[in-house]
């Protein structure tokens, strides 16, 4: 059995075809909480991590005793695990009640390695505004957090967009009905100048306008962090540089919004759409929204139907803990989401099916190039989407650890096409297979070809509350 830094890892029972070294992070997290058990309970250790407007998410888990033959596990397994929650909870302070030398080994993660200071630098810092603080205390506060509700508003003439990694879409929308839509390929992450971005969404929102005698309201989605209508972080906007963020990305949507002459005007991450979105159309809430496009997004709607401050940033959260995972670009941290459900793994895995493509030709073309050949029947090109699909239903069981989910909503361009089928049916078999507890409880969804091509727009349109 191979290890993570000592944390024993687990082969899953059905292969990925494509990845036979995938370690699943929910088997490993299983396997050790078995061991704790088996030690007679373990050490308990109490976590909160606490975001800038006070709220606080609390948890507890348990260790190994240092006298334990695979206490060496215990600094790994803590790591991911709040590796998992600073990514889709957020937040900058951590506290630990636990043993001291947990609480110093995650301090000097985040203070000494590239990947921790990464996530320090982007979670902590630029998105809640302060450096990243480990403390280790026996006095937590209390957890305390609020949700609220999101959208839904329909009535009146709206534009809603999104503006993806390889794509833009934008539609106009009367009384929650489409009677415009258009995507527009962009390349965002490699423009160093910030009007690029700004001329790119004024010029689709000009286009959806036009088929509206007026505008009432105008709702989007977007890759990153967005508070209160301001940029906190935003893949869409990495190759800007941090002067230049600061003075212009921050504040993009209120020059957007001012140009629009001050109508009512939302812009939230692209995953809270994407759970709002399938919400609407499913009529159903504890729903976790997953697309998988240039990278993941995600969102999540509480059963109460509302959402939350959570980052639900899984693009970065841990799925695999097998240290030879691939490795996340931006991240520098390997067995990450983004690895998994996204553009990026279908060119990933391309190769190994036997699929060559030019070595300078762009995910987006990549993609259609194998969804191409499974339409076709391509024995290799199906061999990715089952690989996908498998991917997806380990990770479904592990965000169920962190998510009070009835419903997942998987969509997403690498979901067009018959290989849309294909993930989802071997993420059920996964589910079947190794977790039937969770098979029972969890129902997959894939929206259908009109939600596809507008639900996405149509949520994104009901954002703004337009006064009547």
């Amino acid at each position: 059995m191979d290890t993570l830094n000592g944390l024993p890892l687990v082969a899953p029972r059905i292969t990925p075809v494509l990845d036979p070294a995938f370690r699943p992070a929910v088997l490993a997290v299983r396997a050790f909480r078995s061991q704790v058990a088996e030690a007679g309970g373990g050490v308990p250790v109490r976590l909160a991590i606490e975001q800038a407007d006070g709220s606080v998410f609390r948890f507890d888990i348990a260790v190994l005793p240092a006298s334990h033959r695979d206490a060496a596990g215990n600094a790994a397994f803590v790591e991911r695990f709040v590796k998992f929650l600073l990514w889709s909870r957020g937040g900058w302070r951590i506290y630990i009640d636990g043993p001291a030398e947990l609480a110093a080994t995650l301090n000097a993660h985040y203070q000494d390695t590239a990947t921790g200071r990464f996530d320090a630098d982007l979670v902590a810092f630029r998105m809640f505004d302060h450096p990243i603080e480990v403390v280790h205390t026996t006095d937590l506060p209390a957890e305390r957090s609020v949700t609220m509700p999101l959208g839904r508003h329909l009535e009146g003439y709206r534009i809603g967009f999104d503006l993806g990694g390889s794509d833009r879409k934008v539609a106009a929308v009367v009384n929650g009905e489409v009677v415009y839509s258009e995507e527009t390929v962009w390349d965002p992450y490699h423009k160093p100048d910030p009007q690029y971005h700004f001329d790119g969404i004024m010029d689709s929102l000009r286009k959806a306008a036009e088929h509206l005698p007026r505008v009432d309201g105008i709702g989007g989605s977007a890759a990153g962090v967005y508070v209160n209508n301001r940029v906190k972080a935003g893949s869409l906007f990495r190759g800007v540089p941090q002067d230049l963020f600061d003075a212009r990305v921050k504040d993009i949507f209120f020059e957007v919004r001012k140009a629009w002459q001050g109508v009512p005007f939302e812009v939230v991450n692209d995953g809270e759409v994407t759970a709002l979105a399938g919400s609407m159309s499913l009529g159903k809430n504890a729903i976790l929204g997953i697309a998988l496009g240039t990278s993941t997004a995600a969102g999540y709607v509480t059963p109460d139907g509302n959402i939350t401050s959570w980052l639900n940033e899984l693009a970065f959260v841990p799925v695999a803990f097998n240290p030879d995972a691939p490795v996340d670009e931006w991240s520098g941290d390997f067995g990450v989401g983004s690895q998994y459900f996204s553009q990026q793994a279908v060119g990933r895995l391309a190769p190994v099916a036997g699929i060559e493509t030019p070595a300078d030709m762009g995910l987006p073309e990549k993609l259609k190039v194998v969804q191409k050949l499974r339409a076709e029947g391509h024995e290799g090109a199906r061999q990715i989407y089952d690989t996908l699909g498998t991917y997806l239903g380990y990770g479904v069981a592990h965000f169920a650890d962190f998510y009070d989910i009835a419903h997942v909503l998987v969509l997403g361009r690498v979901t067009s096409g018959p290989g849309g089928d294909d993930i989802v049916d071997g993420a059920r078999r996964v589910l079947d297979a190794e977790f039937p507890d969770l098979a029972r409880r969890i129902t997959l969804h894939v929206p259908d070809e009109k939600d596809k091509r507008h639900g996405q727009a149509i949520a994104a349109a009901s954002l703004p509350e337009v006064p009547r």
